[in-house]
């Protein structure tokens, strides 16, 4: 989908839209459960996909979803879109990266952590911060499987380890 997509010069735009119909896919139980039917032929289901989208996303696009109906694949398309997205972003050099802080912080301290993270890897990260206050301070980041802990939690603990009490 992705190399339709850049055929297409949009992959961003495409990646949008299979976000959309994956969305709407987890949120609207009626349209869920008519896609899951095996009551309902493919070609009734590639019908109303054809009529509800027909006129608003690429041709290609539509025929993908249409294949998805046909091989029976249809209730994959949120798995599709999440590893859409992460195909588009490591393709642009872009990666995400959890970010768990002891208090929560505003727009302006995120796009810092964000910025600070990319020049420390080398890429454009996207910080997506959670608050958990038992860190005490400071900042534990994951990024795939690599975790940096710089939380003052961590450091308590060291400090501890090395004055000879064992606990940790």
């Amino acid at each position: 989908m992705l190399a339709l997509a850049r055929k297409a010069e949009d992959p961003a735009g495409w990646g949008s839209l299979l976000r959309q119909v994956a969305n709407a896919i987890r949120s609207d139980n009626t349209l869920s459960r008519f896609l899951e039917s095996p009551r309902i032929a493919a070609d009734a289901k590639s019908a109303v996909l054809s009529k509800a989208l027909g006129d608003r996303v690429p041709r290609l696009f539509l025929r993908f979803l249409q294949q998805l109906v046909k091989n029976r694949r249809q209730m994959l398309i949120p798995t599709i879109a999440n590893e859409y997205d992460t195909l588009l972003d490591a393709s642009e050099g872009i990666v995400h990266a959890t970010v768990t802080v002891a208090r929560a912080t505003g727009e302006e301290e995120t796009a810092m952590i964000g910025e600070r993270l990319s020049k420390v890897v080398g890429k454009k990260v996207v910080p997506h911060v959670s608050v958990d206050p038992s860190i005490i301070g400071g900042v534990v980041v994951r990024i795939g499987d690599t975790v940096m802990d710089g939380s003052v939690r961590r450091k308590l603990a060291k400090l501890r380890r090395r004055m000879g009490t064992g606990r940790a």
